[in-house]
């Protein structure tokens, strides 16, 4: 009886198969003819998770240096020892309020409440906390909108309190601030509010009395020491002594300042320097800052005035930030004190009307006035 010829068919294929599987195995070598598990991972994934960790890696390099090194935990802040020890124990007894942060830019308003997030939270960050920034989002609909649906949805799987932080919340209209006062008081049983801001006296008092206030003040040197020198040896920069003080004294108390300082002066210089960092903040170098003071106090009006418009125009300094050199320059000088008042008073005066957008040209020539002034008030004759 002759086989159905189908039957032959299929019976070669299957013996090509077999063939083929087993001449595969043999071309491995190793395999010693067994098949590869499909679950297991093959060349091809191992290549994706080998380069998305090389993007990763290439990505946290791009970062500015104030994100890269943004402490990520309570235990990394450099400063406040105070208001973190405080923010421990309510976060341990479960009882944290709600919450305003206000001072200067720079002092870790930001970085403190992220931290108390991210312990809080751990991998539930994202889904339970919802920030802002207020000087975006400002207006009454935002309010309205977002906040409030996202205060008043619950979380099913999580019994924990969810949290909003509001960065630059002094930039929200009243209108809305006194909509999210409403909010708070309404949804306070399952969601956290953080208020951030620079000026305290721009949130309204209905809210500044809803919430436990922290006032974060500008870093102290020694402060910011120990985290700049964390990031010079991670980033390998050349840094001298005195351009470690001229990054610390230019940087004013203000972390943020500090390290984007650092980062453009050895990205400029590859040597970070005194000189050098001045010359990358564009503020007046020592010896400019000695000869107008010298300009001021010996010269003619005349001479005082054409000298330093010629200086400020030649190097792009701003009388702003001269005058603010001068207050410190002139308060080293020992002079009478009717003189002294009546300069600090005249050189504050200069400050105000330029950040109110004064002519530099004609503030210039009421400082040199002041100083003509006060060598009058210092000559015998008067």
């Amino acid at each position: 009886m002759s086989a159905d010829p189908m039957d032959v068919e299929l019976e070669s294929s299957c013996f090509a198969t077999t063939k083929q599987v087993t001449a595969t195995s043999k071309g491995k070598g190793k395999g010693k003819g067994k098949m590869a598990d499909p679950g297991a991972p093959g060349p091809t994934t191992s290549a994706a998770a080998v380069a998305r960790l090389a993007h990763r890696e290439t990505a946290r390099q791009t970062l500015p240096w104030v994100e890269k090194y943004r402490p990520s935990s309570l235990e990394e802040l450099v400063a406040h020892e105070d208001i973190v020890g405080i923010l421990q124990k309510l976060i341990a007894s479960n009882k944290l309020p709600h919450l305003l942060f206000y001072g200067p830019p720079g002092t870790g308003k930001t970085s403190t409440i992220l931290a108390c997030a991210k312990k809080l939270y751990g991998a539930d960050f994202k889904m339970m906390v919802l920030e802002l920034n207020a000087s975006d989002d400002r207006g009454i609909d935002v309010v309205r909108g977002q906040i409030k649906e996202f205060a008043g949805t619950k979380r099913l799987f999580s019994s924990g309190v969810k949290l909003v932080i509001l960065d630059e919340a002094d930039a929200m209209t009243n209108d809305a601030q006194f909509a999210l006062r409403r909010v708070i008081e309404k949804y306070t049983k399952h969601t956290r509010f953080c208020m951030i801001c620079n000026y305290v006296n721009k949130i309204i008092p209905a809210l500044q009395s809803r919430c436990t206030k922290f006032r974060f003040a500008p870093l102290k040197p020694e402060q910011i020491q120990g985290r700049l020198q964390h990031v010079v040896d991670q980033e390998k920069v050349t840094i001298t002594p005195d351009g470690v003080e001229a990054v610390m004294r230019l940087g004013q108390g203000d972390m943020r300042r500090v390290l984007n300082l650092l980062q453009s002066t050895h990205m400029a210089y590859q040597k970070v320097d005194e000189r050098h960092a001045y010359l990358c903040a564009a503020a007046p170098l020592k010896e400019d800052m000695e000869y107008i003071r010298n300009a001021l106090l010996t010269a003619s009006f005349k001479d005082a005035f054409d000298g330093i418009l010629k200086l400020t125009t030649a190097k792009g300094y701003s009388l702003g930030d001269i005058v603010q050199e001068l207050a410190l320059k002139v308060m080293e000088i020992e002079l009478p004190a009717a003189v002294m008042v009546h300069l600090l008073d005249e050189m504050s005066n200069t400050e105000e009307r330029l950040a109110h957008g004064g002519s530099e040209r004609l503030q210039l020539g009421s400082l040199v006035g002041a100083f003509a002034t006060a060598r009058h008030m210092m000559s015998p004759a008067s």
